[in-house]
This record gives structure tokens, C-alpha cells and sequence, in this order.
């Protein structure tokens, strides 16, 4: 006789089908008869950016958009009584940036009064091709950036050197010239030194790094300096793991966001949010490795400035792409290599009045000591 197979219980059977409602790479949401969330797996709260117990608190209303095509879609189903599928749906609500995506929804068998969504953002793929770009855009700058540390660095020295033996001999009047082409030289030097930046190809050296110590020490860096009249708005995930990074590139990187945002923020009213969550987010490989990494780390920095313009958005992070009448266009690009080479993502969201600069980071795992 056959060997019967161990009998499961409900409650085995629930907790079964929670934990693989969970593995679902997809946002699940079970709306209730009054319009609120009455379930919702992670990545539900991960895409919405709030816990269950926040989402239950709020109309569907208040997470998709008022004016969504999704509340209309809801109630076609509710009428019909069958499923239906809407595709390029944009959902978008003050905590979450536009996002198309793709939604299925229908009514739950065995409660009809209950509507089951599935949303699937399109945005996945697009965040690692995005990235691979930056990493491509990069490795470009490097190539660059030795060849001019070699052709321009060397001859520019005798430049400014001859610059400053002609301003021992030449008049008051003409000391301005003289001046100007030390200041120049300087300035071509600095740009160059920036550059050189990119080629630096040593592994990064990780360790354990409190994102919130960083991101304090930012912050006052930024109100001591550049960002003194800016209101700073702290929304921290009190339980974050360390991440496994370097705390002197993160600190350089997220010194850069900052400024952009401190830069980009009305001259009254200027407001810089910084929120950290611990996401269960994409993996990536990591460069130079077969290995592939998990970037459950998430930090934020947002501004209420008037956005990013539509034709820059895609080309953000490119070399020499600025918004700034006096920008290199630098910046972002290094950004996107430091956290590139961290394994990690950034990506920026951006609109009137709302822009947000996104980093992934792997988060620090404790090696366990040989036996």
C-alpha cells in the first residue's frame, strides 16, 4: 500500500497561503465592501510604501488617486461579477511617484462583496536596464578620464607654470591675464581630477554601515553649508539593518543628492525629505562576480522643487548631463557608479513639485565563524 501522504490542517493551509502570497513578486490587495484593504502581502507594502496596518486605514481612493481608472474598474467588476484586465494603468498618490503598471482584478469566489487585485509593475525590468546603462555610461567616463588624466594633466602644469613666470615680469595692467590662465588651468585641472574618479577600478571595501549615522551626518553637513534655510523631514525605519557598503561613498553620495535637492528647492518653503524602509527588493548581479545580490535597503531623498525636465529624465545620470548653468554634469554619474559598483540601484522619480532620487543597497549579513 501506498504511503498516504501526512494529512494538513487548516491552519497549516492558511499559514501555507500566506507564506505564498508573500513570495509573490506582485502587489496582492483583497478591497473590503466599504472601498479599504482588508489584506495585503509584502509586496503590496512594499509598492505602497505602508505597512497593512496603514493600508487598512486607508480608502483605496487615497492609495491609486481619486481620478484612477482603477476605482472605475473596481466597479465594473462588482457589477458584472467577473474578472477583468486593465494594462498601463498609472497609479500615483503623495508617498509613491507615477507608475505604470498592470492590474488584474476580480471578485474573491467565495465572498463577492471582496474584490482581489493584482497589480505587476512594469517598472522591474526597466529599473535594471536602467542601470546597466549607468554602469555603461561609466565604464565610458573611465576610458575618458585616463586619457585626459595623461594628455591634458601633464601639458596644463607647463601651462600654468609658464603663466606664473610671465606674471613676475609683466605690468599691473596685464597681471589680470596672467592670473586668468592660472585660474583656468586650475579649473581644467579640477575637472579633469573629478573624472579621474570613475577610473578607479579597486573592489569596494564593506562593512557594516548604520545608513542612519550617514544620513545625519549629511544632514548636517548640509545645514552648516549649503541647505541653511532648507526644513529637513526625517522618516526613518527605527529596525533598519546596517548595510554592507563603504561609509565614506555613501556619505559622498548621498552629500550629492542632498545638494542637488538643496539646489533645486524654492528659495522659501524648501523642503528635503530623507526616508529609509527595508524593502524586499530586485537582485542584481554584482559586478566582476557570478554573484547576485539582494537589495532590501532603501533610501530616499525627496524635494519639493519644480522637477526634473521630461527630456533630461532618461539621461539623468549620464556624463555632462546638468541642469545647472554651471554644472560638469558629473555628479549623478558618480553617483551611479559608487552605488553601481555597491551592486546596488538608483533611480529617480520626478515631477512638479516632487522629486525623489531612490537607492537599493544590499544590507550587511554577519559571516559566521568557522567551527
Amino acid at each position: 500500500m501506498a504511503a498516504r501522504a501526512p494529512a494538513c490542517s487548516e491552519s497549516d493551509a492558511g499559514d501555507n497561503l500566506e507564506a505564498v502570497l508573500n513570495s509573490l513578486p506582485d502587489a496582492i490587495l483583497v478591497i473590503g465592501e466599504e472601498g479599504t484593504p482588508v489584506y495585503a502581502n509584502m509586496a503590496a507594502e512594499t509598492f505602497f510604501g505602508m505597512s497593512v496596518g496603514q493600508l487598512r486605514r486607508h480608502g483605496l481612493d487615497e492609495l491609486v488617486g481619486y481620478d484612477s481608472p482603477l476605482l472605475a474598474a473596481i466597479e465594473q467588476v462588482r457589477r458584472r461579477g467577473s474578472a477583468i484586465s486593465e494594462y498601463e494603468v498609472e497609479i500615483d498618490n503623495p508617498r509613491i511617484a507615477p507608475r505604470p503598471v498592470d492590474i488584474q482584478i476580480s471578485p474573491v469566489i467565495d465572498d463577492p462583496r471582496r474584490i482581489l487585485i493584482t497589480i505587476h509593475e512594469r517598472s522591474i525590468a526597466q529599473k535594471i536596464d536602467r542601470q546597466l546603462t549607468h554602469r555603461g555610461a561609466a565604464r565610458s567616463v573611465m576610458g575618458m578620464a585616463a586619457v585626459l588624466a595623461h594628455e591634458i594633466k601633464n601639458p596644463l602644469s607647463g601651462i600654468r607654470g609658464s603663466a606664473q613666470l610671465l606674471e613676475q615680469g609683466v605690468s599691473e595692467d596685464d597681471k589680470p591675464l596672467t592670473r586668468l590662465i592660472c585660474d583656468e588651468a586650475d579649473r581644467i585641472r579640477d575637472l579633469v581630477d573629478r573624472m579621474e574618479l570613475f577610473s578607479d577600478r579597486r573592489p569596494v571595501e564593506r562593512s557594516a554601515v548604520n545608513l542612519h549615522q550617514v544620513l545625519d551626518h549629511v544632514r548636517r553637513l548640509a545645514k552648516s553649508g549649503f541647505a541653511k534655510s532648507v526644513a529637513f523631514v526625517e522618516q526613518y525605519d527605527p529596525s533598519l539593518p546596517p548595510a554592507a557598503a563603504s561609509k565614506d561613498q555613501l556619505i559622498q553620495v548621498f552629500l550629492n543628492l542632498v545638494k542637488n535637492a538643496a539646489e533645486a528647492v524654492p528659495p522659501t518653503g524648501g523642503e528635503i525629505i530623507l526616508t529609509t524602509a527595508y524593502r524586499h527588493g530586485v537582485r542584481l548581479a554584482i559586478p566582476g562576480t557570478t554573484e547576485r545580490m539582494h537589495l532590501p535597503l532603501e533610501v530616499c531623498v525627496m524635494d519639493n522643487g519644480p522637477g526634473v525636465p521630461a527630456d533630461l529624465r532618461p539621461h539623468l545620470f549620464d556624463p555632462f548631463v546638468t541642469t545647472k548653468n554651471n554644472g560638469t554634469g558629473l555628479g549623478l554619474a558618480l553617483v551611479a557608479k559608487i552605488i553601481g559598483d555597491h551592486g546596488g540601484i538608483v533611480e529617480c522619480d520626478s515631477q512638479a513639485g516632487r522629486t525623489i532620487f531612490r537607492v537599493l543597497l544590499p544590507a550587511h549579513e554577519e559571516k559566521e565563524a568557522p567551527t
